[in-house]
């Protein structure tokens, strides 16, 4: 065995067993590999590109469709939060103001999400204020120790959206663009024809009392 000391790079290996000879496919019946290069004979798997899909039966019904559905699941109401370690907020300076703008901007948060949640991995070097949607006590006994401050955010509701949208737009939110029904209504007649047994019989009787 060579020495390190001796050891140059035209005289570099790899460790023995680490690389293997490639299978030559194709190469006469003789190879053991010829004729069908090891895919069997015919068939969509035998082809180019021929793959099939995970969960596929062969076109019968597949076991996740057999399968019945019942019960409730809270993935549809689950809130994804984008969560930050107080290691990464090492970056900002003393003082800095650190709000969702910011966390964005530097790369550390990215996406959609329902709000920003602070970990305590690690520790906080100096002074921020941070502003974000959910803190760890472990982060904010950190962010408070090192002269820190931790602001929480106000969770937005549906119903606070629909009086912000109805602000901005100049009405209220009992207000809207569409008229009542019965005004609607009333400025168009209804383009309905009555049948013919009750025109019949209208006119029957008016002319009784006449």
């Amino acid at each position: 065995m060579e020495r390190v000391s001796n050891m140059r790079l035209h005289n570099l290996r790899p460790r023995p067993g680490s690389r293997h000879r490639v299978k030559r496919l194709g190469c006469g019946e003789s190879s053991g590999h010829g004729k069908t290069s090891g895919k069997g004979n015919k068939g969509q798997k035998a082809r180019s590109g021929g793959s099939i899909r995970l969960g596929f039966e062969g076109g019968q019904m597949p076991l996740i469709r057999r399968l019945p559905k019942r019960g409730f699941n809270n993935a549809a109401f689950h809130k994804r939060y984008a969560t930050v370690n107080l290691d990464d907020l090492n970056e900002f300076e003393a003082g800095a103001v650190v709000n969702e703008q910011l966390l964005r901007k530097s790369k550390l948060v990215r996406g959609h999400f329902a709000g920003i949640k602070i970990l305590g991995d690690g520790e906080l070097k100096h002074a921020l204020k941070v502003e974000a949607d959910n803190v760890s006590a472990a982060a904010r006994e950190k962010i408070e120790k090192a002269g820190g401050t931790i602001t929480l955010r106000e969770a937005r509701t549906p119903k606070a959206d629909l009086v912000h949208d109805a602000g901005e737009a100049g009405t209220s939110v009992g207000e809207g663009s569409v008229k009542p029904v019965s005004q609607a209504t009333g400025n168009k007649k209804s383009s309905r024809r009555l049948p013919t047994k009750v025109k019949s019989r209208a006119k029957k009787k008016k002319s009784q009392e006449s």
